[in-house]
């Protein structure tokens, strides 16, 4: 095992050389403040400023300082519109003040990336400059179609769109929280390659990983089946992405998921005041959301998650959304076993995470243990015996891992008789026809063959 330095807080660290530039450490510890922001208020910021900033970032480093880059500042608002929607809908670039298109030269220094690590740390140099000055920012991968960016910007084919940078001032609600920072002893070691196994995700066994074999839409070496992870290594997953994290209000809601969790959720029995509901490895709050607006006002929902930085976003989300925390309770697990007493739990809500979890059949002991006489289980799952299951095997899972995490679709028959064994099935429907794209609700042997398979179960 290599030494590692002890994760001490950074005052502890505050040393200082005869060269330290004057209150080093209160910039550097106003530096560290720094977040993303996705909900700007749209207002204008002046030309000049806009410039100064981007002057700023030039002052980074670059590959044999050739600075083979360029920076396209937009702030005409129909363009901004039209940047929105290219990228698919980042609500933010039609409501920041502007974006700044990060462009590179191709064909110089492109070894190890050189060219593209100077547009970089250009653009990270722009954002402290930003940020500095009061005001808001975020750095996107995500930005669209670059054919249709670089005739709107007239990019010339030798340049290449890297990113965009929005720029811009924060609504006085957009959510005060950063994303959580991993703990430095996890990313740092001395002298050698060291770091704690649940921060190193599987993969598949080869004798090189070539980078260039390795896309988003491409990855050979992903591994999905979540059976062969561990519930440290999925939670850890859970806590640092991002995926639907935003805590802005109506955020990733699509209409066909969002016709889908209503669907689900009309299993949900109405609950009187007083009793608890468990909603298990909820995600980033969109579904919680909607659990909580079904619920009575005096029903006590809990939420149980691998990661306290998951449930963080989840709490904001509510406040966001303008929902009460009175009745929202939340509890940390490490693995299958549920901190709940014996029948104690009037009803749990397991909404498409069987397919993320290394041992479902342990968890579904576990909710039959807490679950009261009488007490419900609502569960669905992303069915395997589907149209959409036939696109997840030949083209989704050849992919990288989601954003959301590992997760093989299930086949709804088995896990009918996984609970079947366990529970009395109430009742149960097939959501989704279609590979994608459609919410029909289907009863009877069909539901068999649907996207999502739903069930409600007695104990």
């Amino acid at each position: 095992m290599r030494e590692r330095a002890s994760d001490q807080p950074r005052s502890s660290h505050a040393v200082s050389t005869d060269q330290s530039v004057p209150g080093w450490r209160d910039i550097l510890d106003a530096l560290a403040t720094r977040r993303s922001c996705r909900d700007f208020d749209g207002s204008r910021i002046d030309r000049d400023i806009l410039a100064e900033i981007v002057q700023d970032g030039t002052e980074a480093p670059s590959s044999c300082n050739q600075q083979q880059w360029h920076f396209i500042i937009v702030d005409d608002r129909d363009l901004l519109r039209r940047a929105h929607d290219i990228s698919g809908g980042n609500h933010h670039f039609a409501e920041c003040s502007a974006l700044v298109y990060l462009c590179f030269q191709k064909g110089w220094t492109h070894g190890n990336f050189s060219v593209v690590q100077s547009v970089a740390g250009a653009c990270y140099h722009m954002m402290l400059s930003a940020h500095l000055r009061g005001f808001s920012c975020i750095w996107n991968a995500g930005i669209g179609d670059k054919d249709a960016l670089a005739e709107m910007l007239a990019v010339p084919a030798v340049f290449e769109i890297q990113g965009a940078l929005a720029i811009g001032r924060a609504r006085p609600t957009a959510p005060d929280m950063k994303a959580p920072r991993r703990p430095f002893e996890q990313v740092h070691s001395w002298n050698g390659f060291s770091r704690p196994d649940p921060s190193v995700y599987p993969v598949k066994d080869a004798p090189t990983y070539p980078y260039f074999d390795i896309r988003n839409d491409h990855n050979p070496f992903a591994i999905w089946d979540p059976t062969r992870w561990t519930w440290p290594q999925v939670g850890d997953f859970r806590g640092y992405s991002v995926w639907a994290k935003s805590p802005l209000a109506g955020v990733y809601v699509s209409r066909r998921q969002g016709a889908a969790t209503e669907a689900e959720l009309s299993l949900l029995p109405d609950l009187s005041d007083g009793a608890r509901v468990v909603e298990l490895m909820p995600w980033g709050g969109t579904y919680s959301v909607e659990l909580r607006r079904r619920l009575r006002a005096g029903v006590e929902l809990r939420l149980a998650e691998l990661s306290e930085a998951n449930l963080s976003f989840i709490l904001e989300r509510f406040r966001q959304e303008g929902l009460s925390l009175d009745q929202v309770q939340t509890d940390l697990i490490a693995g299958p076993r549920l901190a709940y007493e014996d029948s104690s739990v009037d009803a749990m809500v397991l909404p498409q995470v069987l397919e993320q979890m290394p041992d479902p059949k342990a968890v579904l002991d576990e909710v039959q243990r807490v679950l009261k006489p009488g007490g419900c289980l609502v569960v669905s799952v992303r069915n395997l015996d589907s149209a959409y299951g036939a696109l997840w095997r030949t083209e989704e899972s050849k992919a990288q891992v989601p954003n959301q995490g590992p997760f093989t679709p299930l086949s709804a028959t088995r896990v009918r008789s996984w609970l079947a064994s366990r529970f009395e099935i109430d009742r149960e429907t097939g959501i989704g026809r279609e590979a994608s794209g459609d919410a029909a609700t289907v009863s009877g042997p069909e539901s068999l063959t649907c996207r999502l398979f739903a069930a409600r179960c007695l104990k």
